[in-house]
């Protein structure tokens, strides 16, 4: 239920601040901090957001109100965990992501936006264990977080959309300087995994659009294998597809589904990456073609009279509104384009659907240049192809739709659209000069054949078959489990020196003040973020490095720091201007860390070994089993133990099993399988296979 403003003032003692959804954490707005995340969220919280009259388990949270249209306010409520005295100091996602040797965070803050049906409803004690939240991400105060779910209209929401939602989160990590985000993309449509179906239509997954990357795979499955995995299933071609499933039952089918979009395309489609995504782009249009066929239907005699009788009495207006627009093939004709006329055409349909999807999405209004043009963007990537249209693009005609271009209130150019009524403008239309220059009937598109009359349908279909079900190929099995077995993505944000008068340095404690109590000693992160003035001496540097470590992490509490390594024989009295370039990482000695506190890794204290046959050597988030003997935890499945299958009360290794005594002749564990085909978790990820003369998927 969506809460209406005024209600909202009155249900507080405070008048409170008030954020457009779709602007918030722009640049600038509301606020342009410069320092590191811990200093940027204090900030934010003081200037974005009213403290609640109420705690979470005895969290303090804050409520930013955002608006999204005149009825509609989200509550966005940021949640302050202290480590020291929470339930769960230590962060299983942290782990999962290959992030388990960091140092402990004193504070982790969420940030989350109920479900709707919650927004008139304070917190609940269980808040951070929900999974139906519209948004949940946590950030630890170093920088580094996680986003842990995200739902929008198919997750359950009446008003927000998947993408509204995650430009917001994508806009507060810019905004408050998160140094890395990860996500575990379990993300799934119409029963498809997105991971694996965007993978292969656009080489990235859903969240890439916002610059997610391979982070870890799951299985021992590296950024190599998994790159090779969406090469090898990406450039699937057609005509071979079409001809492995000549012998099968799917043939028609599938046959005639890739002739139906191939005549729809203007381009040419090769590769299933092209088919795909072609059909996730023009996905919205089945649900157009069925409308345009139910409007053109013939109607009744007495439908047809009282058609008549309304034109007649009525002064018909819309004329006006067709007068000046010309079709956009007729304005390409006459214009001296570097790009050929279809690429032209196509550029403009891509526009088209991003105008159709965000009319439907948001009701009303237009799309600014700047968002239109990144909407078109993940389609197309000539952003001079892109920059050329949008300039022709004013009272055009594309298919059976308008465009315009105005400005708006704001003073910023926008592009709106508006739809053609193929009954009752056809002779509107018609009227016009510019009209004339191609048929009307291609105005409107020929009623969908069957396959193609449900193009999500359709996409079910070929990724069941062409991804999953692939008749006898165990490379193309590999590459999609490969790809099904890569759920960690994250976010990279690279430094950015500002333009002020600070020195910026990140500083990292040696690692050798921690392998004397035998702590872990793993590639560290990036060194804490510091700030001094261009006229701080070492001193200040140190007292700086000092405080950013202790307000950081919980085993840092008591840190002095005596040492600066980079910086040789200079003393404390000494100038840092010119002796460091800002943005270099320097590191520090010093005493004062608790070597006996447990809070050390966000790991945990139990030093768990992974040895398993994948290649896997760390805790990957999957079902795993230690072996009784030797304690070594291996991957369920890589065991022979189905995720159906409860795991036995003793378990012992092949390994220890071999030490032991002859492994036994009549295994029930045992397969019978020619040497080419024996594709046990050993050979899936470790042996090398040719594909077309070429090095094959993982190596």
């Amino acid at each position: 239920m969506s809460i209406p403003i005024l209600e909202t003032c009155r249900k507080r003692k405070r008048r409170p601040k008030l954020f457009g959804l779709h602007s918030f954490a722009e640049p600038g707005c509301p606020i342009n901090p410069t320092g590191p995340f811990r200093d940027n969220i204090r900030i934010f919280l003081k200037q974005c957001a009213e403290p609640e009259d109420y705690c979470v388990k005895g969290m303090p949270l804050w409520c930013t109100l955002l608006v999204r249209d005149k009825s509609c306010v989200v509550p966005l409520y940021t949640i302050e965990e202290g480590v020291n005295h929470s339930l769960n100091p230590f962060c299983d996602h942290c782990r999962c992501t290959g992030w388990g040797n960091h140092l402990v965070s004193k504070r982790k803050y969420h940030v989350v936006i109920p479900n709707d049906r919650d927004w008139n409803k304070p917190l609940e004690d269980n808040v951070l264990n929900i999974h139906s939240h519209l948004l949940h991400g946590l950030i630890h105060c170093n920088g580094f977080g996680h986003l842990l779910c995200i739902n929008g209209i198919e997750g359950g929401s009446k008003y927000l959309y998947g993408r509204e939602i995650m430009d917001l989160w994508d806009r507060i990590c810019e905004i408050l300087k998160a140094r890395k985000i990860s996500v575990e993309d379990a993300s799934k449509k119409h029963g498809m995994d997105l991971r694996l179906l965007h993978g292969v239509a656009y080489g990235h997954t859903w969240f890439g659009r916002w610059g997610y990357k391979f982070c870890r795979g799951s299985y021992g499955v590296s950024e190599e294998n998994y790159d090779r995995a969406i090469e090898i299933l990406s450039s699937q071609k057609l005509d071979k597809i079409i001809q492995d499933f000549s012998d099968r039952e799917q043939s028609r089918q599938i046959k005639c589904m890739v002739q139906h979009y191939r005549d729809l395309s203007e381009s040419q489609l090769v590769t299933i990456r092209d088919l795909f995504k072609f059909m996730l782009t023009i996905k919205s249009r089945s649900a157009l073609q069925k409308k345009l066929v139910a409007a053109t239907a013939a109607p009744s005699a007495s439908v047809q009279k009282n058609s008549i009788r309304i034109s007649f009495h009525k002064k018909d207006n819309s004329k006006e509104k067709y007068l000046r627009c010309k079709r956009f093939t007729s304005v390409i004709a006459h214009m001296d384009s570097r790009w050929p006329a279809k690429r032209l055409e196509f550029a403009a349909e891509v526009i088209v659907d991003a105008l159709k999807q965000h009319k439907s999405e948001v009701g009303h209004g237009g799309m600014t240049r700047q968002d239109l043009r990144d909407a078109a963007r993940m389609h197309i990537g000539d952003t001079g192809l892109l920059d050329y249209v949008l300039k022709s693009m004013n009272n055009v005609i594309v298919g059976c739709h308008i465009v315009r271009r105005g400005i708006n209130s704001a003073r910023v150019l926008e592009y709106t659209i508006d739809d053609v009524d193929p009954v009752k403008d056809l002779k509107l239309l018609e009227a016009t000069e510019e009209i004339h220059q191609k048929p009307l009937p291609d105005l409107l598109p020929a009623p969908a054949p069957v396959p193609g009359t449900d193009v999500y349908n359709d996409v079910v279909y070929l990724y069941n078959n062409t991804l999953l079900n692939y008749p006898e190929s165990e490379l193309l099995e590999l590459a999609t489990q490969a790809v099904l077995d890569s759920k960690h993505f994250v976010k990279d944000r690279p430094f950015r020196d500002e333009d002020d008068q600070l020195l910026r340095f990140f500083c990292q404690v040696m690692p050798g003040l921690f392998d004397a109590e035998n702590m872990a000693t793993e590639t560290s992160p990036a060194g804490e973020l510091v700030m001094v003035p261009l006229h701080a001496t070492v001193f200040d540097l140190k007292q700086a490095a000092e405080k950013a470590l202790r307000d950081t992490y919980c085993i840092m509490d008591k840190f002095v720091v005596t040492e600066v390594d980079n910086l040789g024989v200079m003393e404390d009295r000494d100038v840092l201007f010119g002796a460091l370039e800002s943005g270099a990482e320097i590191l520090v000695r010093g005493s004062g860390i608790d070597l006996d506190s447990n809070l050390k890794h966000e790991g945990g204290a139990d030093n768990w070994i992974v040895r398993c046959e994948c290649g896997a050597r760390d805790d990957d988030g999957e079902r795993m089993i230690a072996c009784d003997i030797c304690e070594v935890w291996q991957h369920t499945r890589c065991c022979g133990i189905e995720d159906s299958e409860a795991v036995p009360p003793l378990f012992v290794c092949p390994g220890c099993c071999t030490s032991f005594g002859p492994p036994m002749t009549n295994s029930p564990l045992e397969f019978q399988c020619s040497d080419d085909l024996l594709l046990d978790s050993a050979t899936m990820y470790g042996m090398d296979y040719e594909y077309d003369n070429c090095i094959g998927l993982l190596q």
